[in-house]
């Protein structure tokens, strides 16, 4: 990361070309206001006016030859009242690729130093302007994928992760503090009931293990899920695609074999980020590009959450359906769906249990995609997203799991009626961990990491 009381800079908005009326660059540290005047010329002449969070119109310029490199509005954000608590320039520019890199490059040889990703929030948090869960959440939110991610996040911004991890800390810290006072002057103090502390502490563990739990949904908010459809040729699985995403994106014949290669399409199913993914059907085949296709296949299986397992319900659960099966890893859930129900005689069905027990569709007419959409979020989890108001990060549920295991821990030396002091040493661990979450007791390496992961320019 950047240097502590360095001056930093970079590009705060997505740059794309053609794309985007509007670019900014930020520039934070105590010399952004020296660096910005360096590059700055206000229209019509006129003198520079520094007042905090007033607007200026003018154009950036390259100091020593006056060339103009574009018009801006300048605004300037005094410490401590900006985002990061530090002085702020921010230069407004036209948007696109050339003009605002042209602008950063001026401000980075006028004295800035290009800013590392995450370096703005790191020193919004070591300002005290967001605590790291808050810090944390504001990146969910430029990365959320659907408007339920996005608004999980928002729930973090407001500080929806901080307060509960904040309050079950402040529950622990009470009784440690209890506890302590015990070992001290415990002649002049009523008896403590290991009981009563017991519970107090089970109570703590019970509402991280809930949240966590509900971490995992969120988790699949964020990121979305993966998702891939296998089948023996001609089953209907780009079919299924062409029908989930809405979009021909997918080759449909009667030839098998169509699908050569693997086929990515991202669609949202009830606000969940989907990539799903269209396989190559998995048979023997002498054709080399074929042969390849299927190998991906099998590699695909091994890398998603979810896969769908389709076959043709007019020709029954086949011994090739059976062999697909047996592809499947172990560790990977997958539904069983018949298709192409729309075409099925139900008085010529045969009996067969495969197909009792198994989810028909059609992707012609849409039969069955309801009760396919229910079972496919329920594979994963996703059971109950309307209850999610917030969820923890996996970075956060992972440190309160430890927080958990070390209040299980805890449990065992109360069962062994250890003494006192023995309780302090695993309540000690389990704060210091939640402690980590909202970043009041965490390393600044574990920090630099943290934020290394942002995007450049927040």
């Amino acid at each position: 990361m950047n240097s502590p009381g360095s001056t930093i800079a970079a590009i705060a908005t997505a740059v794309a070309a053609g794309v985007g009326s509007v670019a900014i660059v930020r520039i934070s540290g105590p010399e952004a206001q020296a660096v910005g005047g360096r590059v700055f010329r206000p229209a019509g002449g006129g003198r520079q006016v520094w007042e905090s969070h007033r607007v200026q119109y003018g154009h950036v310029v390259e100091p020593a030859s006056g060339e103009v490199l574009d018009e801006v509005l300048l605004l300037y954000m005094q410490a401590p009242r900006s985002f990061t608590g530090e002085d702020v320039v921010e230069f407004h520019c036209h948007g696109g690729m050339i003009c605002v890199q042209r602008v950063l490059e001026q401000v980075l040889s006028n004295g800035a130093e290009a800013a590392a990703p995450g370096a703005f929030s790191q020193r919004a948090f070591f300002h005290g302007r967001l605590d790291l869960t808050r810090a944390e959440a504001l990146a969910q939110v430029i990365s959320a994928r659907s408007r339920r991610a996005a608004a999980l996040a928002l729930a973090g911004l407001d500080g929806g992760i901080c307060r509960p991890i904040e309050a079950l800390r402040q529950q622990l810290l009470e009784q440690l503090a209890q506890l302590e006072a015990h070992l001290d002057f415990e002649d002049d103090l009523p008896s403590l009931s290991p009981d009563v502390v017991r519970k107090n502490l089970q109570a703590v563990a019970e509402e991280l293990s809930r949240l966590v739990k509900d971490s995992r949904q969120g988790q699949c908010l964020q990121r979305g899920l993966r998702v891939a459809i296998i089948g023996c040729p001609n089953v209907g699985k780009s079919s299924l695609l062409n029908y989930l995403t809405n979009h021909d994106r997918a080759i449909v014949t009667d030839l098998p074999g169509t699908t050569r290669d693997t086929l990515e399409a991202e669609f949202s199913l009830r606000d969940v980020p989907i990539t799903l993914v269209d396989t190559a059907g998995i048979r023997k085949a002498n054709n080399p590009v074929e042969k390849l296709g299927i190998a991906r296949s099998r590699q695909v299986l091994k890398q998603v959450d979810v896969i769908i397992l389709l076959f043709d319900i007019n020709l029954g659960w086949s011994e090739a359906d059976q062999a697909l099966a047996h592809e499947i890893p172990e560790d990977v859930p997958y539904l069983r769906v018949g298709n192409k129900v729309d075409l099925l005689d139900q008085r010529k069905a045969r009996p067969n249990d495969k197909l009792e027990s198994s989810l028909t569709i059609s992707t012609i007419t849409g039969q069955g995609m309801e009760d396919f959409t229910d079972a496919l979020l329920r594979c994963c989890g996703l059971t109950d997203l309307e209850r999610l108001d917030t969820s923890l990060n996996d970075r956060q549920a992972s440190v309160a799991q430890k927080a958990i295991e070390a209040l299980a821990r805890l449990e065992d030396t109360a069962k062994a009626e250890l003494p006192w002091d023995f309780w302090t040493i695993d309540l000690r661990d389990a704060i210091h961990r939640l402690g980590e979450i909202t970043g009041k007791e965490v390393s600044e390496s574990i920090l630099d990491e943290i934020f290394s992961k942002f995007c450049i320019g927040k």
